[in-house]
């Protein structure tokens, strides 16, 4: 594969790294941190003018059409600004679990909201057990005529305070195999039995504990097939960890230039900090670490966009 970014690519990157120099500033960054919502309806409403919300998604669906290596430049320059909002858990965990498990009828309504910028959708997926496994996911989602009945508590959902539509991760059937049973279910935010509380989080991120108290889901909302979520709510877990990544790939370019920067400029017993050797091999070591990491990152994405395996 080539590790050197196309022009397209290249033009992406200047234009993300341009514009969130100007609107994603530190302090802008710390101020959203105290906003309750954690991002302001400017800023999310350019975003989307810029296409960034549909990149991936087909065009028929409203989106620009680009591929998940076009996607993972735009999140490295996110991550280098520190990039507050809602865009990994409603183009990431919503928008992809929906190109994957929505039907038609579903992507035409929903994608080309969430690329104009007018739809939130998140994922709920961890409980109070955590992980990621299969066997952790304990809500009930019951059978009720033609529709299901969703119980029990999600936590960790990030910006749920802010969903139009949470996926819920539900247990819909019980057997030896806890893979199979998993049923996908699109909730609207708004509906009876839905309490969200905000949880206080070291980081200033917006995560949620979400209770479903006797939900009602009508089975048109099911994403793909009934007791057979699993395959596809790992495709989406594999996808969101290249995504995330990526976001650490530019916060750690970021910090490596704040590191420089101190010890170029900071005096020690009368020299640069920067000049003694110990120093340097510290900054040599995470200019390695970090341009592996790139590397690695570039080429699960590469993998992802190329529709081979990258387990």
């Amino acid at each position: 594969m080539d590790y050197d970014l196309n022009e397209e690519q290249e033009l992406l990157k200047k234009a993300a790294k341009g514009f969130l120099s100007k609107e994603c500033k530190p302090l802008f960054v710390r101020e959203m941190e105290e906003n309750p919502q954690g991002i302001t309806p400017e800023l999310w409403q350019k975003m989307a003018e810029l296409g960034w919300m549909g990149l991936i998604f087909p065009e028929k669906y409203g989106g620009i059409g680009g591929s998940y290596l076009d996607l993972m430049v735009l999140l490295v320059e996110m991550g280098y600004s520190c990039l507050p909002g809602p865009f990994f858990s409603t183009v990431i965990l919503g928008g992809i679990t929906l190109m994957e498990a929505g039907n038609e009828e579903k992507k035409q309504e929903l994608l080309g909201g969430i690329a104009e910028g007018k739809i939130f959708v998140t994922l709920a997926l961890t409980e109070a057990t955590a992980g990621y496994s299969p066997e952790r996911i304990a809500v009930k989602a019951e059978k009720d005529a033609d529709d299901f009945v969703i119980n029990g508590t999600k936590l960790f959902v990030p910006d749920a305070h802010l969903a139009n539509y949470i996926i819920c991760v539900a247990r819909t059937k019980e057997g030896e195999n806890k893979k199979d049973g998993i049923t996908l279910f699109l909730v609207d935010a708004k509906s009876k039995g839905i309490v969200i509380t905000p949880l206080k989080t070291f980081a200033g991120d917006k995560l949620n504990e979400v209770v479903f108290n006797n939900v009602k889901v009508p089975k048109g909302n099911i994403l793909g097939e009934l007791d057979k979520g699993w395959p596809i709510v790992k495709k989406v877990l594999q996808k969101a960890a290249i995504a995330k990544c990526a976001e650490m790939v530019g916060g750690g370019q970021r910090a490596l230039e704040l590191a420089i920067e101190q010890v170029t400029e900071r005096e020690q017993f009368g020299v640069k900090v920067g000049s003694f050797q110990a120093v340097q091999h510290h900054c040599a070591n995470i200019v390695t670490y970090l341009d592996t990491s790139r590397l690695m990152t570039h080429q699960a994405a590469w993998r992802v966009s190329e529709g081979l395996p990258c387990d």
